[in-house]
């Protein structure tokens, strides 16, 4: 297979944006893997989550949203469906009132689409869903590493009496043997805390934790070197919890905190990771009904898109199709 048969997205210069169904970036709806590279999945999932509800909508309106996201990154030059074979699969089968039962099915979902051969590029869905996904596509023999996005370590022990939901999410990972905490590095933390606690299993496995008062005292170079040294070669997924940006950017998600990311310090950090090991990544937590302006589920799919090239490239590299 090559570039001139890999699946493209619907032109807009041909088909205007607010034709046919929706489907991420505009691609194909493509419900069985063969010949896939990359499968931008919708995990329609919030029963993880502990406060404001809303995200298991945020497949469907990132969906719409990414009708305005082109081909090619206009800063990397990347265009991702030139590199890889990419394809909407669909939503995973959730069960709307059975938490268990729900993960159960992504985990399955995912064990079918690795087993397929085809890395996953994911809208939540809370960010519960990592840890699913990282069952289904992690050999505990070669642990991966994480950029981490967020505004919340996601590391508590337990949350509401519960051990699997949007906030222990990576603690469970590690724990798993799935994550290695010494090649994670988590990006934007703040807000207010239970207890001081709060991220210290962050910080004592390892973690590296670069909170924003050490984001604007480091600056966006001195953190891109950082996480570039924390990951180094091995497997890395890339995570965006979209409470990981400031609320001005991003209203429309459960637990938005003051003083975050900017879109655009996002984005750059996203393209540095050009030429690393990537193995997956998604966005979550977005909550549409939230906003009305749609400004939350646009941002999303255009961190989709970032992520999606920078995964492509990796696939690309790893399959020989780029030069070293």
């Amino acid at each position: 297979m090559n570039a001139t048969n890999f699946n493209q997205p619907l032109d807009s210069a041909v088909t205007p944006r607010f034709c046919e169904p929706a489907t991420f970036n505009r691609l194909p709806l493509q419900k069985d893997f063969k010949g896939l590279d990359i499968g931008l999945v919708g995990v329609p999932f919030d029963l993880g989550a502990t406060y404001r509800k809303g995200a298991a909508l945020g497949p469907g309106k990132v969906r719409e949203m990414s009708r305005l996201i082109r081909k090619i990154n206009h800063a990397t030059r990347i265009n991702p469906y030139e590199l890889c074979n990419v394809a909407d699969v669909g939503d995973v089968p959730i069960n709307p009132i059975d938490i268990n039962a729900s993960l159960n099915a992504i985990e399955a979902f995912y064990r079918d689409l690795h087993a397929a051969g085809v890395a996953p590029v994911s809208v939540g869905g809370d960010h519960t869903i990592p840890y699913p996904i990282f069952k289904a596509i992690v050999d505990p023999k070669n642990p991966i590493g994480l950029v981490h996005f967020d505004a919340h370590a996601d590391t508590l022990d337990e949350l509401c009496g519960t051990r699997v939901n949007h906030a222990t999410t990576f603690r469970r990972g590690v724990e798993d043997g799935l994550v290695d905490p010494k090649r994670v590095v988590q990006i934007g933390l703040r807000g207010t805390r239970y207890g001081d606690d709060d991220i210290s299993y962050s910080t004592d496995s390892g973690m590296r934790v670069i909170d924003m008062e050490e984001y604007e005292k480091l600056g966006r170079d001195k953190v891109i070197a950082e996480v570039h040294r924390v990951i180094g070669t091995g497997p890395t997924y890339v995570t965006f919890d979209i409470d990981g940006l400031d609320p001005v950017f991003a209203i429309g998600t459960g637990v938005p905190e003051p003083g975050g990311l900017s879109m655009r310090d996002s984005q750059v950090i996203i393209r540095s990771l050009v030429g690393k090991n990537l193995i997956g990544g998604d966005v979550c937590e977005v909550a549409p009904d939230l906003d009305v302006t749609d400004h939350t589920p646009l941002n999303a799919a255009n961190l989709l898109f970032e992520i999606l090239c920078v995964v492509s490239h990796s696939i690309a590299h790893r399959k020989g199709r780029l030069q070293a």
